[in-house]
């Protein structure tokens, strides 16, 4: 394929991630984007769960009944003449190192925040890995039909919390019940809003801007009069979007709108296709940068999903690709097997719908069904492996113990560890000195076990007893410091042979570190998948 077509259908792409804390919003912005891209034709709202229906993206029983999205899920649609590839990442703090992981995996983030809530403490966690990964954001305000921080202050927060400059382009006319429309500080253009009851319905007309007479007959004086106080301040004051300042993350462009009544909303969209980078260079772990046109095909593994669908059964893994053309069929070099591997069965998934894929290009994300082959972070090429950042890995601060009930049911635990454990999720450890011989699992937080007894259940079969363990800190070591270990030491050891201490408290881990001085204590582990 002639260069000329690669970087003509890698200009067309944009691979985007939104982040929020738990009910700031995502899931509706989601289902909203997709309803403006064609993709679904009703929106499955978040409100509309006590009707039965659940968001496009959430696809299990738990997150059916819970209204909360606990996986990550890679969604596809076409808007305009651009290609966008979206993945949409667990909002709660319990799953974050999933989210963190899929943050590698785009090239743009969207920053869902509540209007009355402001900067809530898992956007700080999540920007953070935005902002260490190079990765620019764009702030959508939403909720803005409800009642409001001040509209600075939530500026100001956004500035003094996250450290990085506000720049609204656009600016709302009216807050909470009168929030009426939106200026576009660009185009000198005032979107006004109808309340329109779900659906693709325009719901937007242009008036000339915020001095057009009609707008004296139609709102309130006061309304009006602080809205064009507020846009002169807005415009004198803080200035216009800087494009070269947000593509280096000093700066995030800000929307404000309400997801669930559609204000805003294909606004929003245009401007994203305008600002958001194409994938065109991916940063390197030596600070250089890979040409996705002019390289072989490459690509990494960022996430597993065992049985997605229970009519297939199978385990897929997730592939960002990022430099070349994927075709269905392609043999490609496995870095961590160091064998060759045909890449036949590939996919590309919109909830638990399924489709083909015989072409993709960088940017795109694309499933293969995997039997046992691929594992997180696995670096897929042809030639040798680009230098690709690794995926972030965090040390669990629960633990728990693990059993099998029903001794009838044990093949089916067994294999629902191996599966669910490769997904990343959750730590699976084996250890000689706690549990007596049961598996351990180890996790960021509790709605982690819940979920994982529960899929053994729903999907293995398997009903499990779960106990709680008292330690809350654990820390990787490297395989030759197990010798110098202490025969008191908790010790523990994953399923890809790396090797953790676990302590009760920090304390412990602090007094354990002061004593053993020759055993290094790592954030991370030495064996990076």
């Amino acid at each position: 394929m002639s260069p000329e077509l690669i970087e003509k259908e890698v200009k067309r792409r944009r691979t985007f991630a939104i982040i929020a804390h738990p009910d700031a919003g995502k899931t509706t912005l989601t289902e909203k984007l997709l309803l403006y891209g064609g993709a679904i034709q009703l929106a499955g709202a978040v409100k509309a769960r006590k009707q039965g229906k659940s968001a496009t993206s959430d696809w299990m029983a738990m997150e059916k009944e819970r209204g909360i999205s606990i996986t990550s899920a890679a969604l596809q649609f076409e808007y305009k003449d651009s290609i966008l590839n979206l993945l949409d990442t667990p909002g709660h703090e319990d799953f974050s190192e999933d989210t963190y992981r899929t943050l590698m995996a785009a090239d743009t983030a969207v920053m869902v925040l509540d209007a009355g809530k402001g900067v809530e403490p898992q956007t700080v966690k999540l920007f953070r890995v935005c902002r260490d990964r190079g990765i620019p954001i764009i702030t959508f305000i939403n909720k803005m039909d409800r009642p409001t921080k001040d509209l600075y202050v939530l500026l100001d927060e956004i500035e003094k919390v996250l450290g990085i400059k506000a720049v609204p382009d656009v600016w709302p006319l009216g807050t909470g019940f009168d929030f009426k429309g939106v200026y576009d500080l660009r185009d000198k253009q005032l979107y006004l809003f109808d309340r329109t009851p779900g659906g693709k319905q325009k719901s937007a007309f242009r008036v000339s801007g915020p001095d057009d007479k009609e707008l004296d007959a139609q709102f309130d004086a006061d309304i009006l009069s602080s809205f064009r106080e507020q846009i002169d301040l807005v415009e004198n004051g803080i200035g216009p979007v800087d494009l070269n300042a947000f593509l280096v993350g000093r700066e995030t462009p800000v929307y404000f709108g309400s997801a669930v009544n559609n204000f805003g909303i294909e606004m929003f969209l245009n401007k994203f296709l305008a600002l958001a980078p194409a994938p065109d260079h991916i940063p390197l772990r030596d600070g250089n940068l890979l040409d996705p046109v002019n390289s072989q095909f490459s690509a990494f593994v960022f996430k597993v999903q065992a049985n997605m669908n229970k009519a297939h059964r199978d385990r897929i893994a997730f592939l960002r690709i990022c430099s070349g053309v994927f075709e269905r069929g392609l043999t490609i070099n496995h870095n961590r097997l160091e064998k060759q591997v045909k890449l036949s069965s590939s996919f590309a998934f919109f909830g638990q719908d399924r489709n083909t894929v015989d072409l993709a290009y960088p940017g795109d994300i694309i499933g293969l069904v995997n039997p046992g082959t691929f594992k997180i972070g696995d670096i897929l090429s042809i030639g040798s492996p680009p230098l690709l950042r690794p995926l972030p890995s965090f040390a669990p601060e629960l633990f728990a113990t693990i059993s099998c009930r029903d001794t009838l049911q044990l093949k089916s635990f067994k294999k629902g560890l191996d599966q669910l454990a490769e997904e990343g999720i959750l730590h699976l450890f084996t250890s000689r000195t706690i549990g007596g011989g049961v598996p351990i699992i180890g996790a960021m937080g509790k709605l982690q076990f819940e979920v994982f007894q529960r899929r053994l259940k729903d999907e293995y079969s398997a009903d499990t007893n779960l106990h709680i363990l008292p330690y809350n800190v654990s820390r990787w070591i490297a395989k030759e410091d197990v010798v110098k270990v202490p025969s008191n030491a908790n010790l523990v050891e994953d399923m890809f042979g790396n090797v953790s201490l676990l302590f009760d408290t920090e304390w412990d881990m602090n007094y354990f570190a002061k004593n053993n001085e020759d055993i290094t204590l790592l954030n991370s582990p030495p064996i990076v998948y």
